[in-house]
């Protein structure tokens, strides 16, 4: 217990030292892989017995030959490829926001740093510091978040491509 509150602390203290932008920054990552481990969850399980039924109940059918059963084919293999599509455009979408959050972070950083120059009217460190770490660590942030995104998206895009073709292949059409 002592050892999550002590990480809890470091974890607020890290966040106070980037600035208001990397808290939304962190919500952006959090929702990010919340989604990411909702595919997962559907590649690792759910995905098995969704196309375990479309192949029963392609292979229940008589009719593997006519223009309807090409189109009921093709249907299915829609169906599937919707399904593993799922939330991968959201995902992308936060991979490309979380840089330009840590850019957001930088303006709003150096505005600080800036601000502190006005107002002391010299370019002391000490004072320049805070700007200069919520310029910085935002940054950091968005990009380590992003990078992280898109290995993901990747390989989510090349499993779905992958089990697609699958599907068009267990569908086979007697002609």
């Amino acid at each position: 217990m002592i050892i999550f509150i002590e990480m809890m602390n470091s974890i607020r203290e890290f966040i106070d030292t980037g600035g208001q932008v990397l808290t939304v920054i962190a919500g952006v990552i959090c929702l990010m892989w919340f989604l990411i481990f909702e595919r997962l969850y559907f590649f690792l399980g759910t995905y098995k017995r969704v196309r375990d039924h479309i192949i029963h109940s392609w292979n229940a059918r008589d009719d593997k030959s006519s223009w309807n059963a090409e189109q009921i084919r093709m249907a299915h293999v829609s169906r599937i490829t919707e399904q593993l599509n799922k939330n991968v455009a959201l995902i992308q979408s936060l991979v490309v926001l979380c840089p330009l959050l840590g850019l957001l972070g930088t303006v709003t950083g150096m505005i600080e740093v800036f601000d502190v120059m006005a107002i002391s009217g010299s370019g002391n460190a000490r004072s320049m510091a805070s700007g200069v770490s919520k310029a910085t660590i935002p940054t950091m942030a968005g990009m380590v978040g992003s990078l992280s995104g898109v290995f993901m998206v990747t390989w989510l895009q090349r499993k779905t491509k992958r089990r697609t073709e699958q599907m068009e292949d267990s569908l086979l059409m007697i002609h």
